[in-house]
């Protein structure tokens, strides 16, 4: 398997995305749970005409876009970035000696955008490994390249992250990914609760690391990517309250990019031991 996906990954990447287009018209629209796609579209108030099938493109795009980012030799992967804004967000954390909590939404190539950033900082991201031993190796080996430090997500895992931050060094968070029970608060998306990671806060208080939106735009036509970097919103003390924020602005940068998020991922679900939303303080 391992074999086969690494000859796709050097195909050109206006190749990938035109097999991605093909995976996202053909196939997806029949897959198990292809109803989640249209139901968060909804939710979101984005179900335009034609906007399942881009949804569904755009899924099947990042999929394969990521084998040649985990695949090939690393310069050539890193040279898919094209245009990088906001870097100078990067270069004010650094100059004041604070770590940098990299925040990285469900949003057009998220494997990118924090291999991208430890080429200059040393980062690290949690994993939780996959199910699948040879998904595990591709996973686990491409997101470990340029040097990039992988953490169980556990407690050892967020002691890991805060020594990192105190050495002025940088971690990685899916800020849209569900909570597990214990270490998240109900916060509203797009109209309806989802419970929301309370660690990027968590880390915040605790080593007074900035927090930077990392998104890596998918340009059109297979011409590679631009990388977005932008302030985190000032977050309140409250982590209810903060992660409300925090929502607010993947939301803001949902609409602009709308068929760049991963509408598969089941945002609502409730972690098992979790209270439910009526419930919540």
């Amino acid at each position: 398997m391992l074999i086969v996906l690494r000859l796709l990954s050097a195909l050109p990447l206006p190749v990938l995305h035109a097999l991605g287009w093909l995976l996202g018209v053909l196939v997806f629209p029949w897959r198990r749970r292809a109803d989640d796609v249209v139901e968060n579209l909804r939710q979101a108030g984005l179900d335009r005409p034609g906007m399942v099938r881009c949804a569904n493109v755009g899924i099947g795009k990042g999929l394969l876009e990521s084998l040649a980012i985990w695949l090939r030799p690393f310069p050539k992967a890193m040279a898919l970035v094209r245009e990088v804004r906001g870097w100078e967000h990067v270069e004010a954390a650094r100059a004041a000696g604070k770590g940098i909590i990299a925040l990285e939404p469900h949003l057009g190539n998220w494997e990118l955008g924090g291999l991208y950033l430890g080429q200059f900082v040393p980062i690290t991201f949690l994993y939780r490994p996959a199910r699948q031993a040879w998904a595990d190796t591709l996973t686990r080996q491409g997101r470990e390249r340029g040097g990039v430090r992988l953490a169980t997500p556990d407690m050892k895992g967020v002691r890991a992250m805060l020594q990192s931050l105190k050495r002025g060094e940088g971690v990685g968070v899916l800020p849209d990914q569900v909570a597990s029970k214990g270490d998240g608060v109900w916060a509203d998306f797009f109209g309806r609760p989802a419970y929301t990671p309370t660690l990027t806060f968590r880390l915040m208080q605790s080593t007074g690391a900035v927090p930077l939106i990392l998104f890596c735009e998918r340009l059109a036509w297979g011409r590679g990517f631009r990388l977005h970097v932008m302030p985190a919103p000032a977050f309140s003390a409250d982590p209810a309250e903060a992660a409300g924020q925090l929502n607010g602005a993947i939301e803001e940068l949902i609409r602009q990019y709308p068929d760049q998020y991963l509408w598969t991922y089941r945002r609502y679900k409730r972690p098992h031991g979790a209270p439910p939303p009526e419930a919540a303080p």
